[in-house]
């Protein structure tokens, strides 16, 4: 990898976030309280698969910690460093939230056995609706494959949740239309998953086909979302006139909050070809630009499915990826390279796990190589957007500029 070159002098200011959901890197101190001691996404998945990753270990991410096949260099081209979960619970929204600077000291319900008789029978009264399929924690894909037949012939919808705190509703468009199955995520969210029961997302998995040919359509899946119960880095960053930017699910893990604009996206070279436009975009402009990105596959093609194979894969396309990632950015622009927890698909289970994160802070045209240490919280991601674009903060964790 090489640094860009032929620059205007004159550049727009722009922070760049990645999001790699659910690539941990192990070592959380209290993961043995999730049951996750031993736990290491990125460390396993190196040591079983060797993916080959010399644009990450150029940045610096064998400096991060030991892997296989990935060394460390005394010249890399980013900080590095690692941050540590301190909000209660290892889901996504949690994750995304104490990036954010919203640390949680109380976490989602989970529903390791499916949702209480209750929460069920307000479901159908509210929704009007004779009875759900399903009700347990399990893989979307199995799920509506083996249910999509009774679903269609019942007209009952799928209800089903996983190691997330969600909700989460799936239906074939040609038994329950798109925009009724919307509705129904809606009344869950408004009138169901509420109180005690207020999960962190409701989320609505449309599929289409016939028995034995089910695929879900990604691209209308909604979330609905609780929004966060504190002040965000991005609505900090719109007070001192920052255009802040979702690419992928990110703006939906706080219910829309804080965003000019989101930007939906297709699994992860469509969010990588995103966030390029994004950074074009940017670049061509005078505003100051935060891009907040979530690569999803990972976690969601592969930490939950355990695909060790898969998740190796992902890595080396998303480290052939990087090049053109930094060389669009702006002369003086940061790009930040992170996690939101683990999922290691070499664990038992398919959940995610209670594990710190990568740290990559690549700034263009500044020195670095910095050992940034292993940071208290991830709120530390807020806190440096924060003083990148010189906006007043006061919510936790330190910049690492």
């Amino acid at each position: 990898m090489r640094d860009p070159v032929g620059q205007s002098a004159v550049s727009p200011r722009v922070f760049v976030s990645i999001v790699l959901d659910g690539v941990g890197v192990g070592d959380g101190p209290d993961a043995a309280t999730y049951g996750d001691d031993g736990s290491n996404t990125l460390g396993h998945v190196c040591a079983v698969e060797r993916p080959n990753l010399p644009n990450l270990e150029r940045l610096g991410l064998g400096n991060i910690c030991p892997l296989e096949g990935v060394e460390a260099v005394s010249d890399c081209l980013a900080d590095f460093g690692r941050m540590t979960a301190t909000a209660a619970g290892k889901d996504s929204t949690t994750g995304h939230w104490e990036l954010a600077g919203v640390v949680l000291d109380k976490p989602f319900p989970l529903y390791p056995g499916g949702f209480p008789r209750d929460v069920i029978d307000t479901f159908c009264r509210e929704a009007n609706v004779f009875g759900v399929l399903g009700n347990r924690p399990e893989s979307g894909t199995i799920i509506i494959e083996e249910l999509g037949e009774e679903h269609q012939q019942t007209g009952k919808p799928i209800v089903y949740t996983s190691g997330d705190s969600v909700f989460q509703i799936a239906a074939n468009v040609g038994t329950i239309p798109l925009e009724d199955l919307y509705r129904l995520c809606q009344i869950a969210r408004d009138r169901v998953c509420v109180g005690e029961h207020a999960v962190g997302r409701v989320i609505a998995r449309p599929f289409e086909g016939r028995p034995g040919i089910y695929e879900r359509i990604s691209a209308a899946r909604r979330d609905f979302s609780l929004g966060p119960p504190g002040k965000t880095i991005q609505e900090y960053l719109q007070d001192v006139g920052v255009r802040t930017i979702s690419v992928g699910k990110i703006a939906s893990l706080f219910g829309d909050v804080g965003f000019d604009e989101s930007i939906k996206m297709k699994g992860n070279a469509d969010g990588i070809e995103k966030t390029l436009q994004a950074i074009a975009e940017a670049s061509r402009s005078s505003r100051l630009t935060f891009v907040w990105t979530n690569l999803v596959d990972f976690d969601e093609l592969y930490g939950h499915r355990n695909d060790t194979a898969g998740f190796g894969r992902a890595l080396e396309k998303f480290d052939q990826n990087l090049p053109s990632i930094i060389a669009a950015l702006p002369k003086d622009a940061c790009l930040l390279l992170t996690a939101d927890h683990g999922n290691d698909p070499t664990f038992p289970g398919s959940d995610h796990t209670r594990e710190r994160v990568p740290l990559l802070f690549y700034r263009n045209g500044k020195g670095s190589g910095r050992n940034l240490g292993t940071r208290p919280t991830f709120a530390d991601h807020a806190a440096t957007a924060a003083d990148y674009f010189d906006a007043v903060y006061s919510g936790p964790g330190a910049s690492f500029i």
